[in-house]
């Protein structure tokens, strides 16, 4: 009544029919958008696509401080970063700095994480190299035009996917998959550099091959380049565990104290600079980086030879996917921690986006490194242009420094990658899959085996075809529990886990699992085996709860059920479907041919069915 009320006054204080008056004119009303909507309607799909104009118009000066902050401390840990991870991809150093220019400019105009860091990465570099190394061998120019062309193909493979709105294909890449594949590539990353360490050319993309070779070459061993790399090994370690809490002990404040540690690389990158210089130990055999061209990333063009572009395009859409899966990963852990969405489709064009800009830059693939933004969120970023910020940062490098690391030694690079990537390395996974499910043990393990053995593209490709057959065969095999009543409720239980009351001429199955091609038969054999060597049984209830869809194998199926079941002097009934399935099953005439009923909850049939005597 009192809605009612409500209407009625509400009715009484409306304008009488007519043209409504102007905006604005007496007795008009204008009609406000809601709180944080916009009044122009046509920027909104602009802004969708360009969420620079989002966090764009909000930018104030305490965002301007806290971004470029953030771009500082990041571009001091890029700088080693990237030089090291063009080393692991087979290309020249430069090719690092260029790849996190333009890249991370593009991804802060077309992604959504305010904290996401774009550039190379291990694990996509390691990819790189084992994709081309089998093309072209590494310092010739076709090696560096394979680089571009993958950076190419994986920009629009994910510009595809993001338009097309693809990225829950990322989806078919389980957990224990990917952290089997991350492992792998970290021991196999962490061996590859070994070489650089020992100062020996080693070769390799499987473990054994890098193991024999590095074997092999134990003769060349350089004491000067060993020791360089040890000295930076063990330093880099202890920057990471020990330098923060000594810093903090001498009373730094935390901030200095932790911007210190994250500079840490680029101490290790300016002594052993120096002590190469100084002490003249190219002579004596150290490998150095060399002459790396001064200036800004030059325009340079991808392939288009149809052989090149098949020969990588395999590669390039795993690679392409790894990395999402990685990017978006990390961007959702950061925007989580400040109650801030990403848009996974969109993540798709910035990366997209970012890849063709490294294509076109002398570049290589890239995308959302981990290390690169934790600390770019723990620095205080507010919005992406702390990585455009980072970006002018290692441009001005790319212009001024790269005359300062001539001498900068390759063992020192390698150290830092090991350091990096032995953080990537979680052996653990093997015992947490192995106490938890042995089909994940099954998927973690092969995935860490073949990568280890048979490269980086096998281990990966098999690992999602396994996690794909073994999810097949457990929904191949659903879940079906007996349920009865528990005593004094309208609740129905698994009768081998509860107290619960059964009747012997009911049985009551509830299926777990949506019932689709893979999963039919079983339930037919399930049933049959259930209700034929009882004699008592003359009501079988399927009870639907759990099943949000049925296809039309398993509609199919469910008819012969009820046919199989008439023939035995059984009735099939339903109880508990949902919506959506039961508008799909009234499209058809499946009902019509029901022997039994189709109840809205299963005590409605356990009332309806008990009350009727058993038949003779």
């Amino acid at each position: 009544m009192k809605a009612l009320a409500r209407r009625r006054r509400t009715t009484a204080r409306s304008p009488l029919p007519g043209p409504p008056p102007p905006s604005g004119a007496p007795g008009g009303r204008t009609r406000l958008p809601p709180e944080g909507s916009e009044r122009t309607p046509p920027l909104k799909p602009l802004r969708a696509y360009f969420p620079i104009l989002t966090w764009g118009r909000h930018y104030t000066r305490q965002t301007l401080s806290d971004d470029l902050l953030a771009a500082v401390i990041v571009t001091i840990m890029l700088i080693p970063q990237s030089l090291a991870y063009a080393l692991l991809a087979g290309l020249p150093a430069q090719a690092g700095l260029y790849a996190s220019i333009v890249p991370i400019l593009l991804y802060a105009v077309f992604g959504t994480s305010r904290a996401l860091a774009v550039g190379p990465v291990a694990v996509v570099s390691l990819m790189t190299a084992a994709a081309i190394g089998q093309i072209a061998q590494q310092g010739t120019m076709g090696y560096g035009v394979a680089a571009l062309t993958l950076a190419g193909l994986s920009g629009a493979i994910l510009l595809v996917m993001g338009v097309l709105k693809l990225g829950f294909l990322a989806n078919f890449l389980s957990h224990p998959v990917i952290a089997g594949f991350i492992t792998a590539s970290g021991i196999l990353i962490a061996t590859s550099q070994l070489g650089h360490i020992l100062g020996v050319g080693a070769g390799g993309h499987t473990l054994p091959e890098m193991v024999v070779s590095l074997i092999g070459a134990l003769p060349q061993v350089n004491p000067v380049t060993l020791a360089i790399g040890i000295v930076a090994t063990g330093f880099l370690f202890w920057v990471r565990r020990g330098l923060k809490p000594l810093l903090r002990r001498a009373g730094l404040g935390a901030r200095a104290a932790d911007i210190v540690t994250k500079a840490g690389p680029v101490l290790a990158v300016v002594v052993s600079t120096l002590a190469v210089r100084g002490l003249g130990l190219e002579a004596q055999g150290v490998r150095i980086v060399g002459v790396v061209p001064q200036g800004l990333p030059p325009l340079t063009l991808p392939s288009v030879s149809p052989d090149l572009i098949g020969m990588l395009l395999v590669p390039a859409l795993l690679i392409s996917v790894i990395g999402f899966v990685e990017s978006v990963s990390v961007a959702q852990t950061l925007a989580a921690k400040r109650r801030q969405r990403i848009d996974p489709d969109q993540e798709l064009i910035g990366l997209g986006a970012a890849n063709l800009g490294a294509a076109f830059t002398g570049g290589m693939p890239v995308t959302g490194g981990f290390a690169r933004s934790v600390v770019n969120f723990d620095a205080g970023a507010a919005t992406a242009a702390a990585g455009a910020f980072t970006a002018i940062g290692l441009a001005v490098a790319a212009v001024a420094l790269t005359p300062l690391i001539h001498d900068l030694p390759i063992a020192t690079l390698a150290a830092t990658i090991i350091v990096a990537v032995l953080s990537l390395v979680d052996l653990s996974i093997l015992r947490r899959a192995w106490s938890y499910s042995r089909a994940d043990f099954t998927a973690v393990a092969a995935t860490i085996l073949l990568t280890l053995l048979l490269g980086v593209e096998a281990g990966v490709s098999t690992g999602v075809i396994l996690s794909i057959a073994l999810h097949l065969y457990k929904s191949s095999r659903p879940h079906v529990a007996e349920v009865g009543l528990v005593p004094g409720t309208q609740h129905f239980r698994n009768i081998l886990r509860h107290d619960v009351q059964t009747d012997p001429a009911i049985v009551t199955l509830r299926i777990d699992e949506s019932l689709y091609f893979a999963n039919a038969r079983f339930l037919e054999d399930y049933i049959a085996d259930r209700v034929t060597p009882d004699c008592d049984i003359r009501h079988v209830v399927l009870m639907c709860s759990a099943i949000s869809d049925i296809d039309l194998s398993a509609l199919e199926s469910l008819e012969a059920i009820a046919h199989r079941l008439d023939t035995m002097g059984v009735t099939l009934h339903l109880s508990e479907v949902k919506g959506p399935v039961m508008d799909r099953l009234r499209c058809c005439d499946f009902l019509d041919h029901l022997t039994g009923r189709v109840f809205l909850s299963q005590y409605d049939a356990w009332d309806a069915l008990q009350s009727r005597p058993p038949v003779a």
